[in-house]
């Protein structure tokens, strides 16, 4: 019997050397087809996926031999974690080996943004010289907000407080002693507040039922018409109509987006904003990062098919005979 099935496009040094210890099926495209990957699913005892492969509960109730999931990457959107949890599957992810780089890109973001870079880059390749048209802005002495003061939103802060940045957060689930909050001397804020009082509102939300659309309308028409937003978090966090219309009417002076409510989205409106940088969900997408996602996720892995303790369990499961390799 199979040990492993690898889903999606995730290689590297730590793949071969748990390919040496365990049998691994590497199929990247598998995830294109949902029937086939059920159809398979029971004759391994581990999966790993990054946010492509729906590991859903017909997904999970077919894999009757699967003892643990390794999701590379943080969010956990696509997988089940309460119905594995009632099958006695460990989850396991990587929620911090990628942060230092989806917080170099909301930096990068913040820089493109205040100093118009992909657009003065663009309309010289066309042989201008318009160097009053890009008159951009300093973000020294400015402030930014902070939605969501996890790892990735800490470290986005700390980088641009070394710019000379003032901090606001906003986060429901850490309090006003907080000792990151304190290192960075932020201060935390209601949502209302942070959209107003900040020139820069950085996204860092996962994406739950309370957070869904949580950027709308209302939110954009309470920003400065001067200030930018970024997401490099989760797309449906925002609703993508509203900041269009935001963008078009000049509510807000400009955005830059990581993330879509649809990946990958069909080519539109958004596509045609001037004020809009797009990217195509690469925040986690340095050599770095994915050296440390891969090798913590296959570490994991090895360690619950071996009968080990994983390093980044999601859940809770009993203790299972059949997670020590045969």
């Amino acid at each position: 019997m199979p040990d492993i099935l690898i889903t999606e496009n995730i290689r590297g040094a730590a793949v071969d050397a748990m390919s040496a210890q365990f049998d691994v099926v590497f199929l990247p495209e598998l995830w294109k087809d949902p029937a086939e990957l059920l159809r398979r699913i029971g004759d391994f005892r581990a999966l790993i996926v990054r946010n492509q492969t729906q590991v859903n509960a017909a997904l999970l109730g077919a894999a009757k031999n699967l003892v643990v999931v390794g999701r590379a990457g943080v969010g956990l959107n696509n997988v089940d974690v309460a119905f594995a949890t009632r099958a006695n599957i460990l989850i396991t992810s990587t929620p911090d080996q990628n942060a230092i780089s989806v917080a170099e890109l909301a930096i990068g973001m913040m820089l493109s943004l205040a100093r118009m870079i992909p657009a003065a880059d663009a309309d010289t390749r066309q042989g201008n010289w318009n160097r009053l048209r890009f008159l951009g802005t300093e973000i020294y002495d400015k402030t930014i907000g902070i939605l969501g003061a996890g790892r990735i939103g800490y470290l986005t802060a700390s980088r641009a407080q070394a710019f000379g940045m003032k901090v606001l957060a906003y986060d429901p689930f850490i309090s006003k002693d907080s000792i990151l909050l304190s290192e960075l001397k932020a201060e935390l804020v209601s949502l209302e507040d942070l959209l107003e009082h900040s020139d820069v509102v950085s996204c860092h939300l996962p994406a739950t039922q309370q957070t869904k659309g949580l950027l709308n309308a209302r939110c954009f028409a309470r920003m400065k018409p001067t200030a930018t937003f970024i997401n490099t978090s989760r797309g449906e966090v925002v609703v993508e109509e509203d900041l269009i219309a935001a963008l078009k009417s000049c509510a807000i002076a400009g955005a830059a987006l990581d993330v879509r409510a649809n990946e990958p989205p069909k080519r539109g409106e958004m596509e045609t904003l001037p004020n809009l940088i797009l990217m195509p969900h690469v925040g986690a997408f340095t050599h770095e990062a994915q050296d440390r996602v891969t090798k913590a996720i296959c570490e994991d892995v090895c360690c619950v098919l071996d009968g080990k303790t994983a390093m980044n369990a999601v859940n809770k499961i009993q203790a299972a005979s059949k997670t020590a390799k045969s």
